[in-house]
């Protein structure tokens, strides 16, 4: 697939309207997705190359998307490391052993995506059949610092004391994680790209948490080193929240488009980025709880700023939230299909 108008957005090529998709388009929301959830937990879906084709394709079937994504988590490369995990209800990921010590770095395992995470790779040639050709498919990881701070907090957390507390304190140790995370990642990139992904995206969920200078030092060079692995094999998005004060830092990391969350204003994002790379985003997820009115108008202001520009993505500042409707999602799509297809062709 060459030609389409998501992936033409991530060349910053000319399209005849600007392309959508969300993050987390799939999943609790969607009454149909609740409706599998109440036969199967998340891991199950996930390991499951049927299901997991299933809950991908459901927002395709509902809503005017330009892309579909892959549905997964991206904590699965943890459980072949020796990190295994379960989703707890209300609290979300749980990670059964957390690393506490240098010790619990040392132990743990490199292994081939090929093998242990084989069940991904057979779920997006079977989204890729049926899909046939209608948009592109999205693959997916998690950035090192991301999936460091959920193996070492052992969940969500609202400081990362513990990670920072290992980053500051042992940072050789630090670096020898993050470096393994960055091989494994860069791997399972590339082996979702050769079963058939379009375009690859990074997840850096909580990287906001540090300072640029932190970032320069301690999170960088690794994700550098994913972007890397990946090469010019297919288009590559870099997504982060809270990225506002080192966007600079987070495009030398790597990404043929960067995503902003909705903290700064789209047009200053990007000048920060620089127009060289394209940028995706960044409409506040909680503007879909609210009146419609202000929702698209929010939509408009995104448009407005991005001027018709060739590389911008459409995307909310972060996942679409569970108590979204979805009708509202159906409105904010075909609603920015229609706007930009009179700015991008003014």
């Amino acid at each position: 697939m060459t030609n389409t108008r998501f992936l033409n957005a991530c060349r910053r090529l000319p399209v005849d309207a600007t392309p959508v998709w969300f993050m987390r388009q799939a999943g609790r929301y969607m009454p149909e997705y609740m409706a599998l959830r109440q036969k199967h937990s998340l891991l199950e879906l996930c390991r499951n190359p049927e299901l997991a084709t299933t809950v991908t394709m459901q927002p395709v079937n509902r809503i005017d998307v330009d892309a579909a994504i892959l549905f997964s988590d991206l904590l699965l490369p943890l459980e072949p490391m020796g990190l295994p995990f379960d989703f707890i209800k209300g609290e979300g990921p749980q990670i059964e052993t957390p690393i506490r010590t240098t010790a619990d770095i040392d132990r743990l395992k490199t292994f081939e995506p090929r093998e242990s995470l084989s069940h991904v790779l057979a779920a997006i040639r079977l989204i890729q059949r049926e899909l046939d050709g209608r948009i592109p498919l999205i693959g997916f990881a998690g950035a090192p610092f991301t999936l460091a701070s959920y193996a070492i907090e052992g969940g969500h957390s609202n400081n990362f004391a513990l990670t920072k507390s290992l980053m500051y304190g042992h940072p050789d140790a630090w670096h020898r994680l993050c470096g393994l995370f960055a091989s494994i990642v860069g791997d399972y990139l590339v082996a979702q790209i050769e079963a058939g992904v379009d375009v690859v995206q990074v997840f850096d969920s909580w990287v906001g948490a540090l300072s640029p200078a932190d970032y320069r030092e301690f999170v960088l060079p690794h994700t550098q080193a994913i972007f890397a692995r990946v090469g010019g094999r297919v288009p590559t998005i870099h997504f982060g929240t809270g990225t506002s004060t080192f966007l600079p830092e987070l495009r030398e990391a790597g990404g043929d488009v960067i995503g902003a969350d909705w903290r700064i204003p789209l047009d200053d994002a990007w000048d920060l980025i620089g127009h060289d790379r394209g940028i995706q985003g960044n409409l506040d997820p909680t503007l879909l709880l609210g009146p419609t009115e202000r929702l698209l108008a929010g939509a408009d202001d995104i448009l407005r700023r991005a001027g018709g520009r060739p590389g911008h993505i459409f995307n909310l500042g972060h996942g679409i939230l569970p108590m979204t409707s979805l009708e509202q999602v159906q409105r904010l799509a075909e609603h920015v299909h229609t706007q930009s297809r009179v700015t991008v062709s003014a």
